[in-house]
C-alpha cells in the first residue's frame, strides 16, 4: 500500500467517524421532532416510518395543560439566579487563584475538583432536611442554591484559566499610571476576559437548565422544566404516558437548549480558545 492510498484511507475513515458521531447525535433529535408532531394514526401505523400527518396538539397539551410552560419560566429564573450567585462567589475566587501565589494553591484547586466526587443522590435526604429547616423547600431560590453548589467548582476553575490568560503586566502597567488594583481589573482585565466570562455563564446556564434530580427532590409545585417533564411522563402519568407525549416532552426539553447553544456557540469556542491558549 503506497503512501497516497494510505492517506486516502485515513481520510475516509476520519470522515466516516465524523459522520457516525453526527448521525448519533442528530438522528434522535430528528426522530423526537417528527414524532412530537405526529398524529396518532401515523404514529401507530406499522407501515409508516416517517409520519406524513402532523399536529401540534401534543406539544400544546404538554406546555399549557400539564404545566411545562411554567417549568420553562422557572428554569430560566433558576438558571439566572445560579449564574448570578456562582459568579458573585466564583469570579473573585478565580481571580485570586490566577493572580496570587500562596501556600496550598494546588491543594485548593484539587479540593474544588473533589467537591464533584460526591454523588448527589446520597446527599438528598440531608439536603431536604436542611432545606426544611431553612424554609427553602419548593422555592426557586433553594433550587438555584443547590445548582450553584454544583456549578461553582467549574466557574472557579474556568474563570481562573480565563484570568490567567490575560497578561499580568497589563494590570501592573495600569497601576503604575495611578489606577487601583480594582480599577485596573475593571479597566483592563475585565474587558479582555469578558468573552470567556460570557461563555462560562452560558456553560453554567446549560448545566442548571439540564439538572433534574435536585429540582425533583426539592420542589413539588415550583418545578423546573426537566423536573416538570419527568413528572408529566413518569410520575403524574404513572409511567404510562402515551409515547407521542414522551416525544413531545423530549422536543420541548431539547429545543430551548439547542437554540441557546446555537446562538452561544461562538462564545463557547472563545472560552475553550482562551483556556487552552
Amino acid at each position: 500500500m503506497n503512501e497516497k492510498t494510505l492517506f486516502m484511507l485515513k481520510k475516509v475513515l476520519f470522515y466516516a467517524f465524523i459522520f457516525t458521531v453526527v448521525a448519533w447525535i442528530i438522528i434522535p433529535l430528528i426522530v423526537s421532532a417528527l414524532y412530537a408532531f405526529s398524529t396518532k394514526t401515523d404514529y401507530y401505523d406499522p407501515n409508516k416510518v416517517i409520519p406524513t400527518s402532523f399536529t401540534s396538539e401534543w406539544v400544546k397539551i404538554i406546555l399549557f395543560t400539564l404545566g411545562a410552560w411554567d417549568g420553562i419560566k422557572n428554569s430560566v429564573i433558576v438558571a439566572l439566579l445560579t449564574i448570578a450567585i456562582s459568579f458573585l462567589l466564583g469570579v473573585p475566587a478565580g481571580y485570586a487563584i490566577a493572580r496570587y501565589v500562596f501556600k496550598g494553591k494546588d491543594t485548593i484547586k484539587l479540593s474544588i475538583i473533589a467537591l464533584r466526587m460526591f454523588p448527589i443522590p446520597i446527599m438528598a435526604i440531608p439536603l431536604v432536611v436542611l432545606y426544611i429547616k431553612l424554609h427553602l423547600v419548593d422555592t426557586l431560590l433553594g433550587v438555584a442554591l443547590a445548582h450553584t453548589a454544583m456549578a461553582l467548582p467549574f466557574v472557579v476553575l474556568i474563570t481562573s484559566s480565563i484570568f490567567a490568560s490575560v497578561d499580568k503586566e497589563l494590570e501592573e502597567a495600569a497601576m503604575v499610571f495611578g489606577l487601583t488594583r480594582f480599577g485596573a481589573f475593571k479597566a483592563i482585565t475585565l474587558p479582555l476576559a469578558l468573552p470567556g466570562l460570557a461563555a462560562a455563564a452560558m456553560f453554567t446556564f446549560v448545566m442548571s437548565w439540564n439538572e433534574v434530580f435536585v429540582a425533583s427532590v426539592l420542589t413539588l409545585k415550583n418545578r423546573t422544566l426537566p423536573a416538570q417533564i419527568l413528572s408529566i411522563v413518569a410520575g403524574a402519568a404513572g409511567g404510562a404516558a402515551p409515547a407521542y407525549y414522551k416525544f413531545a416532552a423530549a422536543f420541548i426539553m431539547v429545543l430551548p437548549a439547542m437554540l441557546f447553544i446555537f446562538f452561544a456557540r461562538k462564545y463557547l469556542i472563545t472560552m475553550w480558545g482562551i483556556t487552552l491558549r
